[in-house]
């Protein structure tokens, strides 16, 4: 986990970042309470499936035997013992998973994870998070980035586009893409979208080297310090016309688990999955981590590779391996953060209280303090550890022996 933040400044006071990001990666270990953490960027959250096998052989032979899925569809590896950083690096270098050593962190891309199936969408923004994870790591200057600098790529669909990046694109239905920069928003080519991207983020550096705070992402910058993206886009000969700035996304909901048209969804159990269990989602084209803790798997281009049967059926043997593959099933829209005995900040063991979370339409996420790692995007139930005994349930006071009726009232409350 990366440390506590700094206090919030006053209004109109800038924050001021007075040490580097210590965000984790795959070659910058964590020290945590249950070992070494190690958190690795998959851009798009993709994965092919001989890079699926050595993760999880990995997860065996050097943690403890599980994949945690990120809200950035992202892996983490936890368990880790001292002096594992090279045998590890070793194992993700040669499945390609480190293409740039120094850029590992910052390759934070999310992309709609069923863009392209059954020729969803505007565009295919998988593509696009191909070219952007190219360019970000053959741009030497990219690597000043936070490991929380996060690009954002939507289908046109919503689907990802409410989850807060500082450089969002969204595909448009003329082969045009939205692109939002916080302030600003410009209307660009498709054709251009991975150097706007890439020319936005170093115009934010930019900003950031002149302002002097050490801001991490542009929301942080101070007043007057705002980057500069329409000159650098037209120095870059980057055709952007400048738009009045959309309302603030929303958050759309996630597809449901289930068949897709060229796919499956299914979401891991409070977004954990064993290394047992990333191999049983084989054969794939690739498989995709997503932003609600689960995988997207694309069913194989070749019609000679064999599937072990129909959607229903393979649905039911992974739900068989312990997968969430149907709305309203026992954990479906439930996460927690580490929690004891994993992180020494935790207040109490809130995965073993989210087991047995009651199913209900709104996500709830437990968290073991109030860093609140890794909680949900947009409208969601908070559960809170006041201590091993007490939570707060969206604010309300509850003990222990009350929370899962409370939890069940808040998961179904309309009105909230």
């Amino acid at each position: 986990m990366p440390p506590t933040p700094p206090p919030t400044p006053e209004r109109g006071e800038p924050r001021i970042r007075d040490r580097g990001d210590a965000c984790p990666g795959a070659l910058r270990l964590h020290a945590a309470d249950d070992g070494r953490l190690a958190r690795l960027r998959l851009p798009a959250g993709r994965l092919t499936l001989r890079q699926a096998q050595v993760l999880a052989d990995a997860a065996e032979a050097l943690g403890d035997g599980r994949i945690s899925v990120t809200s950035r569809g992202n892996a983490e590896l936890r368990g880790l013992p001292e002096g594992c950083g090279a045998r590890l690096a070793e194992l993700l270098a040669a499945a390609d998973l480190l293409p740039s050593p120094t850029h590992e962190r910052v390759r934070n891309i999310i992309a709609s994870p069923t863009a392209g199936l059954g020729g969803l969408g505007h565009a295919d923004v998988q593509l696009w998070a191909r070219g952007l994870d190219a360019a970000l790591c053959a741009e030497p200057r990219a690597a000043s980035l936070s490991g929380r600098f996060l690009f954002v790529l939507d289908d046109g669909r919503g689907e990802v586009a409410g989850l807060g990046g500082d450089v969002s694109l969204v595909a448009e239905p003329d082969g045009t893409a939205l692109l939002r920069l916080g302030p600003a928003a410009f209307r660009i080519d498709a054709a251009d979208a991975v150097p706007a991207a890439l020319v936005a983020a170093l115009a934010f550096l930019d900003a950031a080297d002149a302002a002097g705070t050490g801001a991490w992402r542009p929301r942080e910058l101070p007043d007057g310090h705002v980057p500069e993206w329409a000159g650098a886009l037209a120095r870059a000969g980057v055709d952007a016309e400048p738009v009045p700035v959309p309302p603030p996304l929303t958050v759309s909901p996630p597809p449901a688990p289930g068949a897709l048209p060229g796919g499956l969804h299914v979401l891991a159990p409070l977004g954990r999955l064993t290394a047992a269990q990333l191999r049983a989602l084989a054969p794939a084209a690739e498989l995709r981590l997503t932003p609600w803790r689960g995988v997207v798997v694309v069913d194989p281009a070749d019609p000679d590779v064999p599937t072990p049967g129909t959607a229903a059926e393979r649905l039911r043997e992974l739900e068989r391996q312990g997968f969430v593959t149907r709305p309203g099933a026992p954990g479906a829209g439930v996460t927690a953060c580490t929690g004891r005995p994993g992180c020494a900040k935790s207040l109490a063991d809130v995965r073993a209280d989210a087991l047995a979370a009651p199913a209900g339409p709104l996500p709830v996420h437990f968290s073991g303090c109030a860093r609140r790692c890794g909680h949900p995007h947009g409208d969601w139930v908070e559960v809170l550890a006041t201590g091993e005994d007490g939570y707060l349930v969206d604010g309300l006071p509850t003990p222990r022996t009350s929370l899962t009726e409370a939890v069940a009232t808040a998961r179904t409350n309309p009105t909230r």
